[in-house]
Formats: C-alpha cells, sequence, structure tokens
C-alpha cells in the first residue's frame, strides 16, 4: 500500500445528507462525489411529532437503489443517523425500542456499523441532570439491542471528556460510544486536544469534524486542524470524519462551495492530497 492509499485508509471523509439538502435522497451520492467524499452519512428521515422515523430505507426497492447508486460512485455508507433526536427527547419517547430497532435494521441492510444518536437539547445533561437515570437506563437497553446486532451506537453529548467517561462507565456497554463533535467543546471554551486524547481512541467511534456555521475550516481560527490530526495520530485513532456544518455564514446555502471546500480542505491535511 502506498503512503497517500495509506493515509487514506486510515481517515475517510464523509459527509451528512440532511446537511448538503439531500436527506433520504439518491442524489445525496452523485454530489458528494462531485464534491470529492468518500462517504455519506445517511439520516433515518424526519422525526419530529410523527411516531416513526420518515424512513424509506424499510423498503427493500429503495436498499438496493441506495446500495447500487453508492457503488456507481464508489461510495460507502458509513454511519446511520438519527439527527431527529437533535430536537426530540430520547427520554420521553416511549417507543425508543422501536425507534431504535428501526435504525439497527436500516444499518443492517445498508451495511453501516455505526449510528449516530445526538442527545440533543432536551437530553442535555448539563442543564437537565435530574433525566439522567431514565436516559442512563434506556441507553443500556439500546446498547444490548446494538451488541447483539454487532453495531455500535455513538452518541453526542454536551458533556467534557471526564462527564464522557463516567457515563459511558454507567452505560457499560462495549455497543455504545461517543460520536464526537468538535463543536461542543469549542462552543463551550473547552480545550479540543487534550479532550480527544482523555477520551482516547476506543471511546470514540466516529467524529464531526465541523465547528458551528461561521467561516469555513480553513479560516476557523479556533480550530487547528493540522494539531487534530497530530492529536488523532498519536492516539493511534482511525475513522471516518464527518463535515456537518462550518458553513459560510454569508452563503450557508451554497452546498457545493462550502461541502466541496471543507471536503477537500480535510483531505489535503489527512490524506495529503492536493488539488
Amino acid at each position: 500500500m502506498s503512503s497517500a492509499e495509506n493515509k487514506k485508509s486510515r481517515y475517510k471523509i464523509a459527509a451528512c445528507d440532511w446537511m448538503i439538502l439531500k436527506r433520504q435522497k439518491i442524489g445525496s451520492f452523485q454530489l458528494v462525489r462531485e464534491l470529492n467524499g468518500d462517504g455519506v452519512e445517511v439520516d433515518m428521515g424526519g422525526l419530529g411529532n410523527r411516531d416513526s422515523f420518515d424512513n424509506k430505507l424499510r423498503q427493500v426497492h429503495f436498499q438496493k437503489l441506495f446500495k447500487e447508486e453508492a457503488a456507481k460512485y464508489n461510495l460507502e455508507i458509513p454511519s446511520i443517523a438519527m439527527s431527529g433526536f437533535y430536537s426530540q427527547s430520547f427520554v420521553k419517547r416511549a417507543n425508543y425500542k422501536e425507534l431504535t430497532q428501526d435504525c439497527i435494521q436500516t444499518m443492517i441492510a445498508m451495511g453501516a456499523k455505526i449510528a449516530f444518536l445526538p442527545l440533543g437539547v432536551e437530553c442535555d445533561l448539563t442543564k437537565n441532570p435530574e433525566i439522567r437515570s431514565e436516559l442512563v437506563n434506556r441507553l443500556k437497553v439500546v446498547g444490548n439491542m446494538a451488541q447483539e446486532a454487532g453495531v455500535v451506537i455513538g452518541i453526542e453529548t454536551s458533556l467534557d471528556a471526564k462527564g464522557d467517561i463516567k457515563l459511558l462507565k454507567e452505560i457499560n456497554s462495549p455497543a455504545i460510544k461517543i460520536y464526537y463533535n468538535f463543536q461542543n467543546p469549542l462552543v463551550a471554551g473547552r480545550n479540543l486536544y487534550k479532550e480527544l486524547k482523555k477520551l482516547g481512541k476506543n471511546r470514540i467511534c466516529q467524529i464531526h469534524c465541523t465547528d458551528t456555521d461561521d467561516v469555513l475550516l480553513q479560516y476557523n481560527k479556533r480550530l487547528n486542524m493540522n494539531k487534530v490530526k497530530e492529536t488523532l495520530d498519536k492516539m493511534g485513532w482511525g475513522g471516518w470524519l464527518v463535515v456537518e456544518r462550518s458553513r459560510d455564514k454569508n452563503d450557508p446555502r451554497n452546498v457545493k462551495m462550502n461541502f466541496g471546500m471543507n471536503i477537500n480542505y480535510l483531505k489535503q491535511i489527512f490524506q495529503n492530497e492536493t488539488f
């Protein structure tokens, strides 16, 4: 394997389908190929006040279509996202097991090993500590479901690294890991690089490699991407870096510009590609 191939195999770059305005749309694959990405993080579909995700990938027809399109453009599906839980409460949904099972079945159908579960506004443990016991109990249940299926559920929290480690110990499931988002420590004013090292490679399943919407990654003065790579290299971590935000606030709906520039910047840093 050449040096370039080795770097690409260690770090791969994807984009979220819902943030490129292609949530569960077949066109996400062609678009991400045009943007030079390696994969698409596919969402489960909207949730809102529905009883279940608006998930067309329950249907074999769409499963086949999406997999064929991914193969056509030489892309992978690294993860399935339950982004609906950014705004919905995981501890208030009576049917959380059915929703999780729907996601796990979709993961199996699409060949993805990681699910993204944001604990969102209503399950923010720093603001709502009273939900902790119920949240831990539910994550133990879905952790058992994921372990039985041979997949991992990655949770995004507002906690610092010490808090994440404590939470994972309480859940005590090898199938629940941290889906790390750079935005959270940066907004809170915490040291991103120290947090990564403290968490360690085995607790982080995947990374949303972006900040809030303001400037593109290459112009972000509070995020040193070369230092991120150096830190992850020293940790021995490898995996998918998924572009979620970091859009230019002056042109946020220009998908091709925002995501194309961010993906190419990450490829320069993590895969040593030149453009």
